[in-house]
């Protein structure tokens, strides 16, 4: 989560209280480029407008985007995929220093796991000079049969209590052979892999996909999708008139048969015996009590299902049938998958950032769309694992 760290002393005036980035993970960073990101005291993000035409281009964009008349269907969709823009912000003793004012994506998250991946064939626009041209294409020659560059990330580590960090030549050492683990290292946490993670966020690209798909309006080079889900294993608070996955496991009452338990939206724990059994408090006690139902009896009662998901996910649907004998080593690899100790988790986020090079188009934006389909095949196969 980003925090609302004081000014550190020494730190410039003009600041007014802002202060670098703590968690970003790519692009340009604040004291070793001429511009950077900011996290202003409200938690905000401050984008530093880059020089004209990038700057304007990407202004312009948020501004079209976010107008307070915009009637465009088209670009009111979009809104959802984007982090909220908050208009221009600038420091009174540097009133031409622009900033973009942006939602901190990050903000509701305790530990965030940030990964900052660029999408498309193509990273240079159909305005750039062949030098242009030459140096993005050496700087990744695999972009246009890969379709997307990991240009960063951060991974929280539960047993150390720290983050392992990748920067962009780590993602360009990635090849047709390897993206497949270069990416799993980012829903890693050190004891397992985060599949809950990863389906979450094959469901966030899929919305965005289906926006592509279906707009002529808009075409987008070098833009990235920031993927952020919750490393800590602590529980997040829940608004009690929520009915998650928390208030269901701490209610006193029994559970009916079709009662279900939704954890982020990836799988569901079908409801409990009908015995009148109370459900435990924790994943580990309902864990338990399902070993000493499995001593006692040749078939469980409880069933596990993938929810939400495509047929070719991964997650197989599992009847009382199919688990049988196997109930609880499917329990356990679910329970891996759960941060422990962990009763309810923030949604995972996708958001798309990074619209310096977005321009107006007639067609089908082939190259991102072609970059979304195989990231999202690489993320599926995570889940084969």
């Amino acid at each position: 989560m980003a925090s609302g760290a004081a000014e550190p002393e020494g730190a410039p005036r003009f600041l007014h209280g802002c202060v670098p980035l703590s968690h970003q993970v790519a692009g340009h960073m604040y004291g070793k480029d001429k511009v950077g990101i900011l996290q202003h005291p409200d938690g905000t993000v401050l984008k530093q407008l880059q020089p004209p035409p990038r700057g304007p281009r990407e202004l312009d964009f948020y501004s079209t985007v976010f107008a307070a008349d915009c009637g465009d269907t088209v670009l009111l969709e979009l809104r959802k995929y984007l982090p909220k823009y908050y208009g221009i912000w600038s420091p009174p003793t540097a009133p031409n220093d622009l900033y973009l004012k942006l939602e901190d994506v990050t903000h509701k998250f305790h530990k965030p796991c940030i990964m900052d991946v660029k999408i498309g064939q193509k990273s240079y626009d159909p305005f750039a000079s062949s030098e242009k041209i030459e140096q993005q294409v050496s700087k990744y020659p695999l972009m246009e049969e890969i379709g997307f560059l990991v240009l960063g990330m951060r991974v929280y580590h539960t047993h150390s209590d720290s983050y392992e960090t990748h920067n962009q030549h780590y993602g360009r050492s990635l090849t047709k052979e390897t993206i497949k683990d270069g990416i799993s290292k980012f829903f890693h946490n050190g004891f397992c892999l985060r599949k809950d993670a990863v389906a979450a966020s094959i469901q966030k690209i899929e919305k965005i996909l289906q926006w592509f798909e279906n707009q002529k309006q808009l075409s987008f080079y070098a833009s990235s999708l920031l993927f952020v889900y919750e490393g800590s294993s602590q529980p997040v608070a829940v608004k009690p008139s929520d009915r998650t996955l928390a208030g269901m496991f701490l209610s006193k009452g029994p559970l009916a048969d079709t009662d279900v338990l939704e954890f982020n939206n990836n799988f569901r724990v079908l409801g409990a015996p009908a015995n009148g059994t109370t459900v435990g408090k924790s994943l580990s006690k309902m864990y338990a009590r399902h070993r000493r139902m499995h001593s006692k009896k040749p078939h469980s009662q409880v069933s596990l299902k993938a929810g939400s998901m495509e047929h070719d996910s991964g997650w197989k649907s599992m009847s009382q049938e199919h688990l049988n004998g196997n109930v609880l080593s499917q329990l356990e690899t679910v329970l891996c998958h759960l941060p422990a100790g962990c009763q309810e988790m923030a949604s995972v986020e996708v958001r798309m950032i990074d619209f310096a090079h977005v321009f107006p188009s007639n067609t089908v934006d082939e190259g991102y769309v072609y970059g979304l389909k195989h990231l999202m095949k690489v993320l599926r196969s995570l889940l084969d694992c």
